[in-house]
């Protein structure tokens, strides 16, 4: 215990104003959707690319729909699907926390059919555009994570150990496993796909993209899932292993998919 570090006190509302509290996991997603957007027109400016800059404000809101509902969906369906049949009007208290990345991912895809087939753009450039795209979301959810305090990670002795308030976890010293995802799935995954979509887009590069963000973040999640507290109300799902692993066995066939039809076309 003498080489844990103390959670830091830090007030989950970023701002107050009266009755109104804006928390920074609102504000997280908030600047990762305009950070997300800024990539985006940037990323479309440069040769090879059919999406347009007149585009991206409809692209933003069927991408902003599939998050809130797929996200919400897949946390009901996949986390907890026995309190909320209890339960269901409080499945729309959003307010209430409560969000699936897994599931946000499925309503993502299919905001990309949608989106696609009303624009007449290839589904595979719409998904690799948002793969670059997506990786400082994934950043900032996961710091906001650690500031409410909140998916912390399993007993450690290690010395960057932390104790964490929540009197559920215990208090012992924790892995700070939202640090471990903010890394990975944030900065590391994001700067490969910024390098790999530096130059401009050629035919052959269709998925490629979008192979590699959905292996890389299938692979860092299910590593930092090692690390990770399992679901209190799941455990242990399927043999060892947890439902995060679970549901990125789909990510990583597909992304391995992706590459490898890339692969072939060269």
């Amino acid at each position: 215990m003498a080489l844990a570090l103390t959670f830091p006190t830090i007030d989950p509302v970023a701002i107050a104003i009266g009755p109104i509290a804006i928390r920074w996991y609102a504000l997280a997603y908030l600047v990762g959707i305009l950070l997300g957007l800024a990539i985006l027109r940037r990323l479309v400016a440069r040769p090879g690319w059919r999406l347009t800059p007149a585009s991206l404000d409809d692209l933003l809101f069927f991408v902003v729909l599939g998050v809130i509902l797929g996200g919400r969906l897949g946390y009901v369906l996949f986390y907890n699907p026995a309190y909320y049949l209890e339960r269901p009007l409080e499945a729309l208290a959003l307010w209430q926390g409560g969000m699936s990345f897994h599931g946000g991912l499925l309503g993502v895809l299919v905001a990309l059919l949608l989106f696609a087939r009303k624009h007449g753009v290839p589904l595979l450039e719409v998904g690799d555009a948002l793969a670059v795209a997506t990786p400082p979301g994934l950043f900032l959810g996961r710091l906001a994570n650690f500031v409410n305090g909140e998916l912390w990670g399993r007993p450690t002795d290690l010395p960057w150990g932390v104790v964490f308030p929540d009197p559920r976890a215990g208090g012992v010293p924790r892995h700070p496993s939202q640090l471990y995802e903010a890394t990975l799935e944030g900065l590391v995954l994001g700067l490969v796909l910024l390098w790999l979509a530096r130059r401009p887009r050629s035919p052959e590069d269709a998925g490629r993209l979008a192979g590699v963000f959905l292996l890389g973040y299938g692979l860092a999640r299910s590593l930092v899932e090692f690390f990770r507290e399992p679901d209190a109300q799941l455990g242990y799902v399927l043999g060892g292993l947890t439902m995060g692993q679970l549901l990125s066995l789909p990510m990583l066939a597909l992304g391995i998919g992706l590459l490898a039809r890339g692969r072939q076309r060269v």
